[in-house]
């Protein structure tokens, strides 16, 4: 049985994961507005993710005999003035989210709740590469400053990235839906 203090912690997650894969959306419809539809992609890559995660939580605590009470979402922003904002904004919510795990985990212990290391310690080694890819790709982002073909070359290199079979995100899966 999950102890009341993690999960109401835990069902607060689920909320900062939903309100990640609102606000990786956003800037997503920010990137195609912009015509920079590989950094679009990503952001939509990485919303399917962050919807993974809230998932992750929400069944953690079903499986533990605890009660999901979703909560209300923010409306987050929706304009930028460049995608370097975008990038620096990116890399700041990653460090946000992997302080809430950090708070999670330390609940977590408090409580002598073992069960729950697990699925903490995946997501802490999970925000390890969330942070650095966000980093990395913040770097480039600098480096090129406003040069348009260094923008697009990255923007190119960024809409490489794979979906998941399946992910209700990925165009291809839902044009091939009836």
């Amino acid at each position: 049985m999950i102890g009341n203090r993690l999960k109401t912690a835990m069902n607060e997650q689920i909320k900062n994961e939903l309100e990640s894969y609102y606000i990786y959306l956003s800037m997503a419809a920010w990137f195609h507005s912009k015509s920079l539809d590989g950094m679009a992609h990503w952001m939509r890559c990485q919303a399917h993710e962050e919807m993974i995660h809230a998932m992750k939580f929400f069944d953690h605590i079903i499986d533990r005999g605890g009660k999901v009470v979703l909560q209300d979402l923010k409306q987050l922003k929706t304009e930028w003035a460049s995608p370097l904002e975008i990038w620096e904004e990116t890399l700041a919510h990653e460090q946000f989210i992997s302080g809430k795990i950090n708070d999670l985990t330390t609940i977590a212990r408090k409580e002598k709740d073992y069960a729950a290391e697990p699925l903490l310690g995946w997501f802490s080694k999970e925000q390890i590469e969330e942070e650095a890819t966000a980093g990395k790709v913040l770097e480039q982002i600098r480096m090129v400053k406003d040069h348009q073909a260094g923008i697009m070359f990255l923007d190119k290199e960024l809409g490489a990235r794979l979906f998941p079979a399946g992910s209700p995100i990925d165009p291809a899966a839902y044009n091939l839906a009836s």
